[in-house]
């Protein structure tokens, strides 16, 4: 019995050079990959005769036991063919499509009298779709401007010549408020109505420079022969169409029948942006998702998505504006990739609207999995960083001493990025005299790891210093008196230019001012800096009431207990006249009490 390998190579030798599809099977028998190459035995070749860098690869080649194939003429014929194999067989290894909506089509009925109207489900009786649309807005303004022009009927008779003939219908209120001319009753001929038609189908396909002309001929030509009345209704049409115009216009109006594609990728997920502008208006506009299963090159994604896209929006455009050139060779397509001008905002525009999917699609992951958000975070913060670990655990210092008196520090917690508040500590600073930054921290990151060691508590995956190298280098030294350095990742951020430092590298690391670590970091400093500058002004207003009142004899600690318990403060018992004094602590304190405020 021949064996795998052995079975693998014969099918190889035998691969033609040629354009075409491939397909891998299992033991099982079921296809588990489909791709599309121009040349067969080469592309084939390739997955068996070098070392692949993904491990997915490398498991799907072990899996491997039968290939078929199917040669076509062209390269754009294999791209087509791959792109409906993979959406009708779905293998596991391939790239797979996120889509599960079914967007609007606008449908021109294939009957007598067509109705126009919006539908989801695609009927192959000769009625002819437009879309799909991304926007259902948008569907409802584009048949709201029909009605609006053309009378055409809302009704699901069945208005065949014999019908109408046999009188079997009768008029309803659409004909009486004039938003119908009444075919049901003869009272409108076909010729007319399909006048309509052929106008709406006009405005469907993006031909308003068309339509708009012929309307401005109407007026013209009424005004000549003096019908007035006519005249004044085809510029009532004319305003609607210059307004839908001025709406749907958000490029040059040079640009015709164009495709636009941009590309945004973020680790396996793909987000793809499709535009098509038809006479300077973006006619279909959808963004959606590609899961990279292998290690496929973007170009290939990129050829995918195009074929998919103009296959579903049914798109004729022979131009096509591009991030990157695809893989891929069309026959009567030009890529561009624009450097300026209207093409190059009309690009700008799409990458503006798959960037903004990507951002709108976090946030609904996010509201349904509130912890992905904050991993997603710290993630972003341990790769800026370089940490070796998530930082789940952040905690940030910060000295406060004004004008060099009561020299106080703050220590705040950050777990899961979220304030941890019963965690957070303030330190008077005990060992230094006078305002020295520097060995202020170095005093109380020492106590504050000294009791974590102490206690045989966790410790932080990350410190954060409020200052620059000279903190920093501060809150090293006791940390290598503590015999941890090094076993915790710690930075400083200066205030000037938001740099990050590191112990032992005198180049700072400049953080994107809207990137979320230096926002979370900026966090961290402003809220030990709050939590400072709070703890400071309360010593200092302690120790002026202090010292006020107990310069004054016979008034003691009880007393002075009353007399802020009931005035609240220091300023409140001085402008107290003696004798609300006198009704709290008696008159003989009081009196004692008022000239030692008043001398």
């Amino acid at each position: 019995m021949e064996n795998r390998d052995d079975k693998i190579k014969n099918i190889l030798s035998s691969l033609p050079e040629s354009p075409g599809v491939y397909q891998y099977f299992d033991e099982t028998g079921t296809i588990i990959y489909v791709g599309k190459a121009k040349n067969l035995k080469r592309r084939v070749s390739s997955y068996f005769n070098k070392q692949h860098d993904s491990p997915k690869t490398r498991i799907l080649v072990r899996k491997i036991v039968e290939i078929k194939y199917i040669v076509v003429k062209t390269e754009e014929d294999a791209l087509h063919l791959e792109n409906s194999l993979i959406k009708e067989l779905q293998p596991r290894y391939n790239v797979m499509l996120k889509d599960d909506k079914t967007y609007p089509w606008i449908v021109i009925k294939n009957e007598p009298f067509p109705r126009i109207f919006q539908t989801r489900n695609m009927i192959r009786d000769g009625s002819q779709y437009f879309g799909p649309y991304s926007n259902i807005h948008m569907v409802r303004t584009i048949l709201e401007l029909l009605r609006k022009l053309y009378p055409l009927r809302t009704c699901k008779l069945f208005l065949s010549p014999e019908n109408i003939r046999q009188n079997k219908f009768k008029v309803c209120l659409q004909y009486h408020i004039k938003n119908c001319k009444g075919p049901c009753e003869a009272l409108q001929t076909e010729q007319e109505y399909n006048e309509y038609i052929v106008n709406s189908r006009r405005i469907l396909k993006g031909e308003i420079n068309q339509i708009r002309d012929l309307l401005q001929q109407e007026m013209m030509e009424c005004a000549t022969e003096l019908r007035f009345e006519d005249a004044q209704k085809t510029k009532e049409k004319l305003e609607l169409i210059e307004n839908y115009q001025a709406k749907t216009v958000v490029v040059s109006p040079s640009i015709h029948n164009t495709d636009v594609f941009s590309y945004l990728e973020e680790e396996n997920i793909i987000y793809i942006n499709y535009l098509h502008v038809s006479n300077g208006s973006i006619s279909q506009a959808y963004t959606f998702e590609l899961k990279r299963k292998l290690d496929e090159p973007k170009e290939e994604l990129l050829s995918l998505a195009i074929v998919e896209m103009r296959n579903r929006f049914n798109s004729r455009a022979r131009d096509i504006i591009v991030p990157f050139y695809p893989d891929i060779e069309m026959e009567n397509i030009t890529f561009s990739i624009p450097q300026r001008g209207d093409k190059r905002k009309l690009f700008e525009l799409s990458e503006q609207n798959v960037r903004q999917y990507k951002v709108d699609r976090m946030k609904q992951a996010e509201k349904l999995n509130p912890e992905q958000r904050t991993i997603r975070i710290l993630s972003t913060l341990q790769k800026d960083l370089q940490l070796h670990e998530l930082p789940l655990h952040i905690e940030c210092f910060d000295n406060s001493n004004i004008q060099g008196t009561s020299p106080v520090a703050a220590c705040v917690v950050f777990k899961k990025a979220k304030p941890a508040k019963k965690d957070y500590r303030h330190f008077n600073v005990k060992t230094v005299e006078g305002p020295d930054d520097f060995a202020s921290m170095r005093e109380i990151v020492y106590r504050r790891y000294k009791r974590l060691l102490e206690e045989e508590a966790l410790l932080p995956n990350l410190i954060v210093i409020d200052g620059g190298k000279g903190q920093l280098h501060a809150a090293c030294d006791s940390l290598q008196e503590l015999n941890i350095y090094g076993r915790i990742p710690i930075i400083g951020i200066a205030k000037r230019l938001e740099e990050i430092y590191y112990p032992e590298d005198s180049v700072p690391l400049y953080l994107d001012k809207n990137s979320e670590s230096l926002k979370l970091i900026q966090q961290l400093r402003d809220e030990a800096h709050r939590f400072g500058i709070t703890f400071h002004r309360k010593k200092r207003s302690l120790k002026q009431v202090v010292s006020e009142l107990d310069a004054i004899e016979g008034i003691g600690e009880k007393t002075k207990t009353a007399l802020l318990s009931h005035f609240k403060s220091v300023k409140r018992i001085k402008s107290s006249s003696l004798e609300e004094l006198s009704d709290l602590i008696g008159k003989s304190k009081a009196e004692k009490l008022y000239k030692g405020l008043h001398p």
